[in-house]
Formats: C-alpha cells, structure tokens, sequence
C-alpha cells in the first residue's frame, strides 16, 4: 500500500497540468502556390566540380598554411582531400590535440563535397535548424573547412583543427589562397 501511494503521489507531481497551459499560436498559413523558403534564381554554393586535387596541389596548400600555423604558434592538425572527400596529404603538427585528426578530415571532406565553407553549416545549426546534419551523418557543422577552387572549379577542400573555429578557418584560407 505505501509503494501505491508514493507511485500515485509521484505521477501527481511530475504530471503536467494541461488544463493550464496557453494554446501556442498557430503559424499562419502560407499563400497557395508559395515555394518552401523561398526559390532562388540560381542553386547556391552551385561550383561545378573538377579534375580531383593532386598531390603536388596538396603539398603546395599543406605547406602555407602549416608555415602560418607555426608562425602563429598554433598546433593544428590540417587535411587535404579531393572532390569526393578522400584524404589526399595530411600534417598533424606538434602538439595538435588527437580528437582533431578526424575533425580536420571532416570539415575538409565537407567543404569538398557540399562545396562551400563547413562555416554555412555551423552557422545554420545557430540559427536553429538542424535539418542539413539529417542528411550526412559525417557533415562538420564547424569553422575551419574551405572549399579548394581552381579556375572556377572545385577541386577539393582543406580542413583545419586545433584551434578555435576562427583560427582553424584562418590557417584555411591561408592553404586555400596558395593555390592560387
């Protein structure tokens, strides 16, 4: 008998009174024929891929930004891949923390495949919506993955971490700007 009443006691108390609760408002409907969101003119963040990102590439991108990273003193790790993801010429520089081998690779591999900053992606996740991390469980929704473009083209991407997000995309861009 003491078990009923504490479990009937307990239910009392953690139940939410409905009866009090205010409606929440409902959105307001939509014009008929309008487009979810909004329809662009053009597909964003639309680069045609190219012709993957070869070694030498890589070397030369790798280079600068672990030369800035060392001059700045940050230990970063920093991942070259190609259009598909795939790693292509990797550095972990001294003291870079071991959980951003994996996270380095994955905003590379994001900014390569989706073809735009992993910054979008963060920036997306703070505003509220969590709707792109549905679609590709290995999405790095964080600073540091930029897109490689050549002539026009994406060839692949680079990804740094180590840091915080701004210093990684930092040491990015930086690799990023010597392919230039």
């Amino acid at each position: 008998m003491p078990f009923a009443r504490a479990l009937a006691l307990s239910l009392l108390i953690c139940t939410p009174v409905l009866a009090q609760s205010p409606e929440p408002p409902k959105p307001a409907a939509p014009p008929p024929n309008a487009p979810a969101g909004g329809t662009p003119e053009k597909i964003p963040f639309g680069l045609p891929y190219g012709a993957p990102i070869g070694l030498d590439q890589a070397k030369t991108i790798l280079a600068a930004a672990e030369a800035e990273a060392k001059k700045r003193g940050w230990p970063m790790n920093i991942a070259v891949v190609d259009t598909h993801g795939e790693l292509v010429h990797f550095a972990r520089l001294d003291g870079a923390q071991l959980p951003s081998i994996m996270i380095s690779q994955r905003k590379a591999r994001t900014a390569a495949r989706w073809r735009r900053e992993s910054r979008v992606f963060f920036n997306t996740y703070a505003a509220g919506s969590a709707y792109y991390g549905t679609l590709d469980p290995e999405l790095a929704a964080s600073p540091g993955g930029i897109p490689l473009v050549l002539d026009g083209k994406v060839i692949g991407g680079i990804g740094c971490s180590g840091g915080t997000g701004d210093q990684d995309a930092t040491i990015c861009k930086v690799g990023a700007d010597a392919l230039k």
